[in-house]
C-alpha cells in the first residue's frame, strides 16, 4: 500500500510529523527545485497510489490542493482523504475558513472519501488500525 502525500507545502511540517506514524510506503512530492518533471511524476504517482491524502494547514497559500482533494474525492472516492490541521508553525486558521474547510470535509465525505482534522487519525486509517 502507498499514499499520495499532497496538500499545504510552503515549508509545513505535516509530512515530517505524519511519515513516522506511517506503516506503509508514501510518496512525497515536495522537492527542492520543481521542474516538469517534477510535475510529471507527480501526476503519475497520484494516480497509481492506493491512497490520496490532502493535508491542508495555515501556510496554504493557494487553493489547488483544495481542488485536487474534490477532483480526486470524484475520481477515486473510496481512495481519497481530506484533513485540515487548525493550526502549524504561522499560524491558526480563522473562525470563517475552519467553517469552509469543514464543508470541503462533508462534501468530501459524501463523495465517498475520509475526512480526518489530525494526522494521528489519518495514519491511523492508512495502517489499518
Amino acid at each position: 500500500m502507498k499514499v499520495f502525500l499532497g496538500g499545504t507545502g510552503n515549508d509545513s511540517t505535516w509530512r515530517e510529523r505524519l511519515i513516522p506514524l506511517l506503516k506503509i510506503d508514501y510518496y512525497n512530492p515536495v522537492v527542492p527545485d520543481w521542474t516538469p518533471e517534477c510535475q510529471a511524476e507527480e501526476s503519475r504517482q497520484r494516480e497509481l497510489c492506493d491512497y490520496r491524502l490532502y493535508v491542508i494547514t495555515p501556510l496554504m497559500t493557494g487553493v489547488y490542493s483544495i481542488a485536487e482533494a474534490v477532483d480526486d474525492s470524484n475520481k477515486w472516492p473510496t481512495s481519497t482523504i481530506f484533513c485540515f490541521l487548525t493550526e502549524d508553525e504561522v499560524g491558526v486558521f480563522d473562525a470563517g475558513q475552519i467553517r469552509s474547510l469543514n464543508a470541503v470535509g462533508a462534501l468530501i465525505r459524501r463523495n465517498g472519501g475520509r475526512y480526518f482534522c489530525c494526522l494521528e487519525h489519518c495514519a491511523q486509517y492508512l495502517n489499518g488500525e
